[in-house]
């Protein structure tokens, strides 16, 4: 099976092999690029780039600009990459469309994870039938069987479990939860998500386990 590609656009070189590492590690082929400029042309170049991995602070052209430059041809997935969390940036980075935002220091462990996250979600229309654990969602029939058992699921539930199967080793905040299940921003309340876990919990059994809390932010689904 042919590798997917993944551009990392960071003009530190330490930088750009760490995070190329990790991704050689999970079977990524990894291209390199140290300006906004040289990651432009490359990406028209090379043209089948799954996903970017892009720094916001660079010389020549910026993060935002390549963005830009990029969005006005393509959807490809795009992970920025910032040195300091600030939320005007972050909000310009999802008006662009950016995917996902990581502020640095991070852990690379984690930058893999939501790069797989991702890229299951861009296919997700591919993705019909999920499948871990013992746990099987046929998301076509809107259908769920543990150990071959089907399971009756709300509407919400069976869209909570299949948002956590699809981000599964991810750490995911109540407000990422909310934003991409509910579809409403984050005002603080809760209850909505630890309630639908706690019965989505007890509707799972054993394999209820698998739904980890992160005290203090949120929730993280991972098969042990």
């Amino acid at each position: 099976m042919e590798r997917l590609k993944i551009l990392v656009v960071d003009d530190e070189s330490r930088m750009r092999k760490l995070v190329k590492d990790f991704l050689s590690r999970s079977n990524y082929e990894v291209l390199e690029a140290e300006n906004g400029e040289q990651a432009v042309d490359l990406f028209f170049d090379v043209k089948d780039i799954a996903l970017i991995i892009l720094d916001v602070m660079m010389p020549k052209m910026d993060g935002w600009q390549v963005c830009r430059e990029i969005r006005r041809n393509s959807k490809v997935p795009i992970i920025m990459l910032t040195a300091k969390s600030d939320e005007k940036d972050e909000l310009l980075g999802f008006e662009l469309g950016v995917d996902e935002y990581i502020s640095k220091p991070f852990s690379p462990k984690i930058l893999v994870a939501r790069v797989e996250a991702i890229l299951r979600r861009a296919g997700q229309t591919e993705e019909e039938c999920l499948s871990i654990g013992g746990i099987t969602v046929d998301k076509a029939a809107h259908q769920v069987k543990i150990d071959e058992k089907p399971v009756e699921l709300s509407v919400k539930e069976f869209e909570l479990l299949t948002y956590f199967i699809m981000n599964r080793g991810v750490a995911l905040s109540r407000e990422k939860i909310l934003n991409n299940v509910w579809n409403y921003d984050y005002f603080g309340d809760a209850r909505t998500i630890d309630t639908h876990v706690k019965k989505l919990r007890n509707k799972m059994g054993e394999k209820g386990e698998y739904i980890k809390t992160i005290w203090g932010m949120g929730y993280k689904f991972e098969v042990n």
